[in-house]
């Protein structure tokens, strides 16, 4: 019996703002709240989305382009927020009291038919952690904001149909950038973000025959390139649909299922 599909689509993705939408055909639910209700609405509205089928909000880190929309977002639609302790210490403003909820690392929660599991990751933030969403059987991984691959991560990335993978930074681009020294280092030094290559050697190593699509997330303005890490990754994809989530518009949405295996009897 084939399961329900998982619809999924990034409403933006990188350090300006970062929104992911995973949802089943009745309900919905929104990875981080980054860029401004307003353009979260606009975003949905193109895509042929409803706000009305997302049931809560996910929050993976306190950082200002995980957060931004958040309060607004969640008050004007009453969506309820799933967020760790030390994430709701670090952020700078007060949510509505009635609407938080308490997320415990690898602890599902159950949103209808959508099961999330939260979990920590290596990022220099309070709580940070990185989410898998399933429905019967179907599962879909949110992994930005690392600072290296985890067991934890490696665990979660062999059983997804699709993910959303960090893709920061190229390490040619970042080591000759213009940046500051300390800045390089906050990037690559194992509490900061995922490069090009550190991302292609788990995809390479760990991806699971039936992962249909992978969405590169979380570009970097100035130390990456989308034409770049797209090439990159499909000379490797073996079959996997290669999309580069933007940081400036939203991706398509994509369908993700299960595949149908065949019985013998």
């Amino acid at each position: 019996m084939a399961c329900n599909k998982l619809y999924i689509a990034s409403l933006n993705s990188g350090s300006n703002g970062n929104c992911y939408y995973v949802g089943n055909d009745d309900e919905a639910i929104l990875i981080d709240a980054g860029i401004s209700c307003r353009e979260t609405e606009k975003r949905m509205l193109r895509l042929g989305l409803s706000l009305t089928k997302v049931k809560a909000i996910f929050i993976s880190h306190e950082h200002t382009d995980h957060i931004k929309g958040l309060c607004t977002l969640s008050a004007k639609y009453n969506l309820p927020v799933y967020i760790t302790p030390g994430t709701l210490a670090g952020c700078r403003f007060l949510l509505r009291k009635d609407l938080i909820r308490t997320l415990y690392s690898n602890v599902p929660v159950t949103v209808g038919d959508l099961a999330i599991i939260g979990f920590p990751k290596l990022h220099d933030a309070a709580e940070p952690h990185s989410f898998m969403i399933s429905c019967k059987g179907t599962n879909v991984g949110v992994f930005t904001d690392i600072g290296a691959a985890c067991e934890q991560l490696i665990h979660h990335f062999k059983q997804c149909h699709a993910a959303f993978l960090e893709t920061n930074y190229d390490d040619a681009l970042l080591a000759k950038s213009a940046y500051p020294y300390f800045l390089k280092r906050r990037i690559s030094g194992g509490h900061g973000h995922l490069s090009n290559q550190q991302a292609l050697d788990v995809f390479t190593a760990h991806r699971p025959s039936f992962m249909s699509h992978l969405l590169l997330a979380h570009l970097s303005k100035d130390n990456n390139c989308p034409d770049l890490v797209h090439k990159l990754f499909t000379q490797h994809s073996n079959g996997t649909e290669i999309i580069v989530a933007s940081r400036h518009e939203e991706t398509a949405v994509y369908a993700i299922s299960e595949p149908i295996t065949a019985h013998s009897f």
